[in-house]
């Protein structure tokens, strides 16, 4: 997906709550190559446009599982810290 869209898709999903900024988004693409966790390819959109599509590479698909899993453990206490207080 390219950055538009991946931006766009955030916005989607998160009911219009979430909007990224395009300057924040780029920044934590670059950040992310550099770590090798996330790969991009200049190609031809369906406007005949360039733009960079990203993809994760299996490093970045390995980080991403494990914080998905280290994130669902956090929201799974969640619950018990709030009746706590």
């Amino acid at each position: 997906m390219h950055g538009y869209g991946v931006a766009a898709r955030i916005e989607q999903m998160s009911g219009g709550i979430f909007r990224v900024n395009a300057g924040s988004l780029f920044v934590a693409f670059e950040r992310l190559q550099r770590a090798g966790t996330l790969k991009g390819e200049w190609k031809t959109t369906e406007n005949s446009r360039r733009a960079k599509y990203y993809s994760l590479t299996e490093r970045g698909r390995k980080r991403l599982d494990s914080e998905l899993e280290n994130g669902r453990s956090k929201w799974q206490r969640l619950p018990r810290i709030l009746e706590a207080s």
